[in-house]
C-alpha cells in the first residue's frame, strides 16, 4: 500500500510539472532575476544570489530546485546585465529541467527619485525524463510484490532542448514604492516527449508590488535599516494555474521576519514563514511553507534557503537611485 501511494503521488507530481507549471519561490526577492529580469542591476553593485527549494520532501523526494544568479549595473551600457541558471529535480531525478539565460535591463532615471527599468531575457531550457526510474501500475505484481516489465510505450525523446525568451518592466519611487510585471516563455517552446504531439510551455505572468515604511533613517546610506515594514503582493499566472501571495516583511536590523498567505484561488495553499539576517555585504534567509491545502502536512511542506552577496558599488549613488526591493 505504501509503495502504491508513493507511485501515485510521484506520478501526480510528474503530471503537474509536465503541464508546465514553473517553480514559484517563496522568498520572491531573494531570487530577483527569476521574479523579474528588470531587477538586473537594481542594486547598483555586483550581486550574486544562490537559492535552494525543497518542495514536498515526504512525497518520494518531492521536487528540488536550485538557482544561481549574477547581476551588475553598467553606466556605459545604460542599464544592468545578468546571468541566471536554474535546475529542477523531480521525484529523485525522474523529471529534470535545466535552464540558463542572459539578461539586459535598460535603466531610465526619470528623476532623482523615479526609476524605470525595461528588460529582455534570452536563454536555453532543457527537459529530461529518466524512463528507467518510472514505475507504472501494470508493473506491480499484487501477489508477489515484484516489479514486472511495463506495457507502456517509451517516449521517442527523453531529452528536449529549446530556446526560451522573457521580458519585464519595473518602476520604483524613492525608497518606498515598487511595481513590476514580467512575462516568461514568450516563444512557448515545445516540450513534448512523444512524436506526433505538441505540448507548448505556457507563458508565465508575474505581477508584483509593495511599499516600504522606514521608521528610522537608513544607516550610512546602505540598504540597512533600524526598523521598517514592507507589505507586498506577488501574483503569478501560467495557463490555468494562478496564485496570489500576500504578506509582509518586518525588518529590525540585522534580523528580518516575514509572513505570507498563498492562495491558489481554487483552494488555499500555504502559510509562509521567513527568518533572515542581513549585513552590509550579505543576506541569508530560511523560509518554510506550511501546507493548508487538501494535500496536508503529509507532503512535508517546503523548505527554502537563500544567500545573497552584495559587492562594491561601481555607480555613484548620488547620480542614480537604487531600486529598493525587500531583499527576501
Amino acid at each position: 500500500m505504501k509503495t502504491g501511494t508513493k507511485i501515485l503521488v510521484l506520478l501526480l507530481i510528474l503530471n503537474i510539472r509536465a503541464n508546465a507549471q514553473d517553480v514559484v519561490y517563496s522568498q520572491f526577492y531573494a531570487n530577483p532575476l527569476y521574479l523579474n529580469p528588470a531587477l538586473a542591476g537594481g542594486k547598483l553593485c555586483n550581486r550574486v544570489t544562490v537559492n535552494y527549494r525543497n518542495q514536498w520532501p515526504e512525497a518520494n523526494k518531492g521536487y528540488v530546485s536550485y538557482s544561481a544568479t549574477w547581476d551588475q549595473q553598467y553606466d556605459k551600457l545604460g542599464g544592468g546585465l545578468g546571468v541566471m541558471v536554474n535546475s529542477d529535480i523531480g521525484g529523485g531525478g525522474i523529471y529534470n529541467r535545466f535552464s540558463a539565460s542572459g539578461i539586459y535591463s535598460y535603466r531610465w532615471q526619470a528623476s532623482r527619485y523615479v526609476v524605470l527599468n525595461a528588460a529582455v531575457k534570452a536563454g536555453y531550457c532543457q527537459y529530461r525524463l529518466d524512463w528507467n526510474k518510472l514505475v507504472f501500475g501494470d508493473q506491480i505484481n499484487v501477489y508477489t510484490g515484484e516489479i514486472d516489465p511495463t506495457m507502456e510505450t517509451m517516449p521517442t525523446k527523453l531529452n528536449i532542448g529549446n530556446a526560451d525568451f522573457g521580458a519585464g518592466i519595473l518602476g520604483g519611487y524613492k525608497e518606498s514604492f515598487y511595481f513590476g510585471v514580467a512575462a516568461d516563455h514568450l516563444s512557448r517552446p515545445d516540450i513534448a516527449f512523444y512524436d506526433g504531439g505538441e505540448t507548448r510551455l505556457h507563458m508565465r505572468w508575474t505581477i508584483h508590488s509593495g511599499v516600504l515604511f522606514d521608521f528610522f533613517q537608513g544607516m550610512a546610506g546602505e540598504d540597512l535599516r533600524n526598523f521598517s515594514i514592507s507589505p507586498n503582493i506577488v501574483y503569478v499566472q501560467q495557463w490555468k494555474f494562478h496564485q496570489l501571495n500576500a504578506g509582509m516583511y518586518i525588518n529590525m536590523y540585522p534580523f528580518v521576519g516575514g509572513l505570507w498567505f498563498r492562495n491558489n484561488f481554487e483552494n488555499p495553499d500555504a502559510i509562509i514563514v521567513l527568518l533572515g539576517i542581513q549585513r552590509k555585504g550579505y543576506k541569508i534567509g530560511y523560509s518554510y511553507d506550511y501546507t493548508v491545502s487538501k494535500l496536508g502536512s503529509k507532503s512535508g511542506g517546503a523548505h527554502e534557503i537563500s544567500i545573497a552577496f552584495n559587492f562594491h558599488k561601481h555607480i555613484d549613488p548620488d547620480r542614480f537611485h537604487e531600486l529598493n526591493d525587500p531583499g527576501f
